[in-house]
């Protein structure tokens, strides 16, 4: 008897390089009957999905969501409830600033089964590919994965002076919108102006870009490399 309810899998895409996709999301993903995907899945992982599966992109961009929020759980649920295999794609790490235990919810509520496949989070893997190590014995012990993103240019929600308290190192995933606040905020709480800090776009992709210099300089330099991009362009 065929069962009525699929399955849904939550899988991390990993930042963009296909070679960071994990052998079991790359197993699932094959295995997918549909492919609910988001903007930030590059061309290398997209075209590892199956032909015979059904695509549907539901991508989103800072300030330009193409499918609010909602409209993707209740999409999630009921490609599942037709008794199919659904590959929820996230860039990524699902559950790291990914908004999967919000799509997760509506799935327990009607007892879908699901399986969560973890990703490569961009937090670790992009500064790893601009080689710059996240923790460090004797200077950094501790690693704080924080976000830029804001809601109608409101400031970031971070307590820098805590922030400063602790130590460690800083990852600000989604922070180019915030970040003058972001090195201000910093700034503020007393981190020293000299400390190394960096702006990474386009992570372990092609186009991938580094700026890598002192917290006080960091968007003055960022500033000048875009308008040298223009330029070139």
């Amino acid at each position: 008897m065929k069962n009525d309810v699929g399955k849904v899998y939550f899988v991390g895409a990993g930042p963009s390089d296909p070679g960071l996709l994990t052998v079991k999301g790359l197993q699932v993903l094959q295995r997918a009957q549909v492919v609910i995907y988001d903007a930030l899945i590059g061309p290398g992982i997209c075209g590892l999905i199956p032909q015979t599966a059904e695509k549907i992109p539901v991508g989103k961009r800072s300030g330009r969501h193409s499918v609010e929020q909602e409209q993707i759980n209740r999409l999630i649920l009921e490609q599942a409830q037709k008794g199919r295999c659904v590959v929820r794609l996230k860039g990524g790490d699902p559950f790291v600033f990914g908004r999967g235990g919000e799509e997760l919810e509506l799935l327990l509520e009607r007892h879908i089964p699901y399986e969560i496949v973890p990703g490569v989070t961009s937090a670790v893997a992009v500064p790893a590919y601009a080689g710059i190590p996240v923790t460090y014995r004797g200077l950094s012990s501790s690693l704080h994965i924080l976000t830029g993103h804001r809601k109608q240019m409101e400031p970031p929600d971070m307590d820098f002076d805590a922030l400063v308290r602790v130590g460690g190192t800083y990852v600000c995933l989604m922070g180019m919108s915030a970040l003058h606040e972001i090195v201000t905020g910093f700034l503020q709480a007393g981190m020293p102006t000299d400390m190394p800090a960096a702006v990474i776009e386009q992570g372990t992709g092609a186009g991938q870009r580094a700026v890598i210099t002192e917290l006080a300089l960091l968007e003055k330099e960022v500033s000048e490399q875009n308008s040298k991009l223009r330029l070139l362009l």
